[in-house]
This record gives C-alpha cells, structure tokens and sequence, in this order.
C-alpha cells in the first residue's frame, strides 16, 4: 500500500507541475482563439500524463531497455493523442465559431425585422391618414370647388402610387430572402433598359430641378432577366434623384471589361459618411437625418430599394458596390456579358 502511495505521489507531483504551467500559458493567452485553447489543453493533458508516466518509471529504478519501452509506448500513445485531439478539437473550435456567428446573424436578421417593420409602419401610416381625411373631407362635402376637389384627386392617386410602390418592395424583398426568386437570363440590351428606367424618373427629377446625363453609346448587353435588371436601374436612378439636392446632377455610364459589364450611377448628394457605407445595402437601412427623404420626395420605400437592388444583383450572379466620389456617390453594377 505504501508504494502505491508513493507512485500516486511522484506521478500527481510532476504531472501537476506541467498543469499549473499550461494554466499559466492558457491564462497569458485568454484573448487567443478557442482553437489555441483547445490545442493547449488538449498538450498539457497529454504531456501531463506522459511526465507522470516518465516520473515513475524513473522512479522504479527500471532497466535501461525497459525503460525505453515505456517511453516509446508513451510517445506513441501522446501522438495519437495529440492528433485525433487536435482533429476533433479544430472542427469543434469551428462548430462553437459558427453557432457564434449564426447567433450573431440571427440577432441582425431580428433586428433588420424590427427596423423593418418600423420603417413601413411610419411609411403606411402617414399617406394612409392623409387619404383618410382627403376621402372624408371629399365625403362630408367639406370640400366642394372644383379645384380642390382635383387636388385632392390627384394627392390621393400619389399617394396611393406611393403605397404601391412600398408594397411592391416588400414583395420584391421576401421573394430574394426566401430563395424564391427565379431568373430567366436572357441577352438584355443595357442601354434599352436604361432608357425606359430614365424616362420614368424625368418627371420627378425635373420637379427637383435635378438635370440627369446619359451616354449616348457604349452600353454593352448583358445576361440578365429584364424585369429585374429594370428594377435595379430604376431604384438606383430614384435613389439617386432622391438624395441629390436641388440644381444637382446624376449621371449614369455603362461599359465593357473584360468578361464582364459596369453600369454606373453618380450623383451629386455630397458624400456619405464612411461609417455607413458597409450598411448601406442592408434592409431598412437610411442613414444620418440628412438622407431621410421627407414630404415630397417622390415616395419613400422604407429602407427597401438599395436591399432589393443587392439581392437582385447577386441572384444575377453579379455585385454592386458604392463608393464616394469628390462632390457625392457612386453605385457601381457589375454583370456578366451575353
């Protein structure tokens, strides 16, 4: 029993010596990755019993060739240890990663949600009481001259458009989440699409007294569904028109190179500060009170127009990116040629 005892002891002293030291290295190296701490564990463990190991048969007086067996049994049993540890213990370093990052983007999602439904909410809100005091008012025979009754005619057909226009993203929006949206690419001549995206957003440029340039040649055709492809042109003109102030210009260029087309959409807004450039494609996003559209602007989209202009891009395969320029910003459309 005694010499039971004094093997506990010799083994216990020296493999705690190596576990107060691998304490000592986890500690100075807490702001390491889980995987560096998972290596050192998994080492201090192993060298931990290999020491006790050694430790008691140094102490048990063996022969030279005896010896030498336990070492080799230890060293092989600490390499197979040492391998399959750090195998296994990488793919649960990346497991724990990854449920990290999924919970992280759940929390976003959840929050882009709230936001989201935040947005439309204020968005439906106020056109829908307008129209509700603009239908009572036509309904009491408040309002009875002509031309008012037109006026209110014509607000409550803007603002019907407006909310259709609102309803119209959202739809957009949930088809690109849930991976139900289908493309049908076909050759897609650029400067066609362009040219009807600009010929609906003249009115509302020439109401801000915004002055819009296009190419007259160089537009490439591209490998796109047309519907879509109309749909980003038109919402980074509007987006365009919306945020550049009075007497500004936008200006939209296209070309080729090498295996791919550009479309590019440049305006005149003064910049965006820096801080919101990597958010400004994620969903309900509008930045600083400055780029919040207001009263007049040709309808809000609740944050929705340059999320939907992202999804649609990467569904076509391509990237759009955005950059500041030296008097305001410019989207950049990349796809691939037919």
């Amino acid at each position: 029993m005694r010499d039971v005892l004094l093997i506990f002891a010799i083994a216990l002293g020296a493999a705690l010596g190596i576990g107060l030291a691998g304490a000592v290295l986890l500690r100075a190296l807490r702001r390491s990755s889980i995987t560096v701490h998972l290596n050192v564990l998994l080492t201090t463990t192993v060298v931990a019993v290999a020491v006790g190991v050694m430790a008691v048969a140094e102490a048990m007086f063996l022969s030279a060739h005896d010896l030498e067996v336990v070492l080799i049994t230890v060293a092989a049993a600490a390499v197979v240890s040492l391998a399959v540890g750090g195998h296994f213990g990488r793919r649960l370093a990346r497991a724990a990663v990854w449920r990290d990052q999924a919970r992280e983007r759940e929390r976003q999602l959840e929050k882009g949600r709230r936001d989201l439904v935040a947005w439309v909410s204020h968005d439906l809100r106020t056109p829908l009481a307008g129209l509700r005091a603009m239908a009572e008012a036509l309904e009491d025979r408040v309002v009875r001259d002509p031309d008012t009754v037109d006026e209110y005619h014509r607000r409550i057909r803007l603002e019907t458009d407006r909310m259709t226009r609102l309803v119209d993203d959202l739809f957009e929006l949930s088809r690109i989440n849930a991976g139900a949206l289908r493309l049908s690419l076909t050759a897609v001549p650029l400067g066609e699409v362009v040219s009807d995206a600009l010929a609906s957003t003249i009115p509302l440029a020439d109401a801000r007294r915004i002055t819009l340039i296009a190419s007259e040649s160089g537009w490439p055709t591209v490998a796109a569904s047309e519907p879509e492809l109309a749909r980003v042109v038109a919402n980074l003109l509007f987006n365009a028109v919306r945020y550049t102030p009075e007497d500004g210009t936008v200006r939209i260029e296209a070309g080729r190179e090498d295996d791919h087309a550009w479309l590019s959409v440049a305006d005149t807004c003064g910049g965006i500060p820096p801080a919101d450039l990597p958010r400004l494609f994620d969903i309900a996003f509008r930045g600083e009170p400055a780029r919040t559209p207001g009263p007049g602007d040709g309808g809000a989209s609740g944050g929705l127009g340059l999320a939907i202009v992202h999804g649609l891009v990467e569904a076509h395969g391509g990237r759009v990116e955005v950059r500041n320029t030296s008097d305001g910003c410019q989207f950049m459309v990349r796809l691939a040629t037919a």
